[in-house]
């Protein structure tokens, strides 16, 4: 547990504010020649307000009354979830075809605080996810990971490991990249669409491979020309996009570079690159002995994410936003595990030799490796932000101050919320975490740093998918 004291140290909106010195000389200047603030400008700045009025108000505080208003509201948080499990109102329609995700969301924020669902409702979840149609690689993954999170023979079991894999091959690209579907036009994660034959180098790459893996049907020809279209994708600023030409983004950042992992490539990637551009985004709060700006090495895309207000934004010139405390926050986890090909490339070039693995093996191989160095962003930090700016205190979290809660955002600040917590943690030893601020009893599940499940049911998954299916070999 953090020691209260410590807190002030880590923003700048607290305390008194110095007072500039008064000058004889005044500088004036035109109105011509003052320039126009941008809309992002405006809007970076109104954030910043209300994040720091936040800020201040809890720095007024005495100890005591800052302990509570850290508190993670976990018993509110359950309720609001589980409703969104049972009874949604007429305004979800727009989200019928992302149900699957709505029970990910919910049950992986539930599994997160600790908390199952009855048995009565886990047979409706498995037996509503059997009935989906239209296949999509993104509700595919929401719904194996539903009953990954879901666990017992029943949920598991309910997954057709030959048919998945034929739907697998079917949406394989020449140029390494994956189909999301095939025949039909749906909402995906932002406004907008996913046509026919569109490529998706993060999402739909990494669901691909993850599906694949804790099914235990990942092979070589799930991953031919992977890693050249991951590597299309790597940006000048150091972090990965959408598709090639396109702008770098939190999420498919961490989607590239958790698939290179999985695939015995990330050495491929240029990874000091990476972390530059994600320092670039977290930069600006902490002191130096926080986060040593002195070291080149640590000027690295990554750490710039994460900004005045203690959270991450998922692109450049963006705003801040809690889901990013998982898909930047998450970024950082897989890459504390890589330092070791982070400071070779600091010497040698990018690329090397990479080795015949068995790919069902590495996420399993991969969450057992020894963090061997300090955290690269403050958990501590983004932990406030977290629970003091996105919380709500009927349940839910938020993107930001001023925005309504959702189950997405509930699901991806709490397993920001998970990294932070753990992200000290130096050995397999996963459930001692170094770092909870707040009560004790904000701590959450560990999770698996590449599926975003908690990781009691990822091993559940993989030793079911290991031996139970052994004698159920799939023939093509």
């Amino acid at each position: 547990m953090i020691p209260l004291g410590e807190l002030n140290s880590l923003f700048l909106f607290s305390g008194k504010k110095k007072k500039k010195k008064e000058t004889s000389k005044k500088k004036t200047m035109e109105a011509s020649e003052v320039p126009v603030a941008t809309v992002t400008q405006r809007s970076q700045k109104s954030v910043e307000s209300q994040v720091g009025r936040i800020y201040e108000g809890f720095a007024k505080h005495p100890p005591d009354a800052q302990f509570r208003m850290l508190e993670l509201k976990r018993e509110n948080h359950i309720d609001y979830l589980k409703g969104g499990l049972r009874q949604l109102p007429s305004s979800f329609c727009i989200l019928d075809a992302l149900r699957p995700w709505v029970c990910f969301w919910n049950l992986h924020s539930l599994a997160l605080l600790g908390e199952s669902v009855d048995d009565q409702l886990q047979n409706n979840i498995v037996d509503f996810l059997s009935r989906c149609q239209m296949p999509h690689l993104a509700t595919t993954y929401a719904a194996v990971c539903s009953l990954v999170t879901l666990g017992g023979h029943k949920a598991l079991s309910s997954i057709n490991r030959s048919e998945m894999y034929m739907f697998l091959r079917q949406m394989e690209h020449p140029s390494g990249g994956f189909r999301s579907l095939e025949l039909y036009l749906i909402p995906y994660f932002s406004p907008g669409f996913m046509m026919v034959e569109k490529l998706m180098s993060g999402p739909a790459t990494l669901q691909f491979l993850l599906v694949a893996s804790i099914l235990n049907i990942l092979d070589d020809e799930l991953v031919q020309n992977v890693g050249n279209y991951i590597l299309s994708c790597q940006t000048y600023e150091g972090g990965i996009s959408a598709e090639p030409g396109t702008e770098a983004h939190g999420g498919y950042t961490f989607c590239g570079v958790a698939t290179m992992i999985m695939i015995n490539q990330v050495n491929q990637l240029d990874l000091p690159r990476l972390r530059q551009m994600i320092v670039r985004k977290f930069n600006v709060v902490f002191n130096e002995h926080v986060l040593n700006l002195s070291n080149p090495k640590t000027n690295d895309w990554l750490v710039f994410q994460q900004g005045k207000e203690c959270g991450f934004k998922g692109r450049t010139n963006k705003l801040v936003d809690c889901c990013y405390s998982f898909w930047q926050g998450g970024t950082f986890a897989l890459l504390q595990r890589a330092c070791s090909t982070i400071d070779q490339q600091l010497v040698i070039p990018v690329g090397g030799n990479t080795f015949e693995v068995n790919f069902n093996d590495i996420g399993h191989n991969f969450v057992k490796r020894r963090v061997e160095m300090e955290p690269l962003f403050d958990g501590r930090a983004l932990q406030l932000y977290l629970l003091l700016c996105s919380q709500e205190e009927n349940g839910g979290l938020k993107d930001k101050p001023g925005k309504s809660r959702d189950f997405y955002h509930t699901c991806y600040a709490l397993s920001g919320l998970s990294v932070s917590q753990h992200i000290w943690s130096d050995d397999e030893s996963l459930l001692m975490p170094r770092a909870v601020l707040g009560p004790y009893s904000n701590l959450l599940e560990p999770i698996h740093p590449f599926f975003n499940v908690v990781l009691e049911r990822y091993h559940e998954a993989r030793d079911f998918f290991t031996t139970f299916w052994l004698s159920n070999i799939i023939v093509l």
